[in-house]
């Protein structure tokens, strides 16, 4: 299971690895003899029955909407509310953001490693996933 998991989050899942995951969990749960395998699978099963919209997102459209799994994170700056004050771009450990004096910065996801920083640093809420 948790290899599955791991790659949807990798961005490497596909839509039968939702399918393959709550099949082996509640495999797992129905043919374990103790306690502890009966519920080992119920966070698993659990996360599938409230978040499965989200599952199907990471397998079919390679999205993370939370930005927390770092392979499908797509972190962009909303051009409306940069105010080009640089702070995002100075605070990048990888110079992935671009733009001069009180341009609108762009981030360059080819360098981005999606730490998180600039979303921290930015006062005016302009970057975001």
């Amino acid at each position: 299971m948790l290899e599955i998991l791991q790659n949807l989050c990798d961005g490497k899942g596909e839509e039968i690895d939702i399918y393959r995951l709550e099949t082996l969990a509640k495999n797992i749960q129905k043919s374990s003899i103790c306690g502890l395998g009966q519920s080992a699978p119920n966070p698993v099963i659990s996360t599938l029955n409230y978040f499965r919209e989200e599952f199907k997102e990471h397998a079919i459209e390679k999205v993370c909407r939370t930005a927390e799994c770092k392979a499908l994170a797509k972190i962009g700056i909303d051009e409306e509310k940069c105010k080009g004050c640089g702070l995002c771009q100075k605070h990048c450990p990888v110079d992935a953001i671009k733009g001069e004096g009180r341009e609108k910065r762009v981030i360059d996801q080819d360098l981005c490693i999606k730490c998180g920083t600039c979303i921290a640093t930015c006062p005016f809420h302009a970057i975001g996933n």
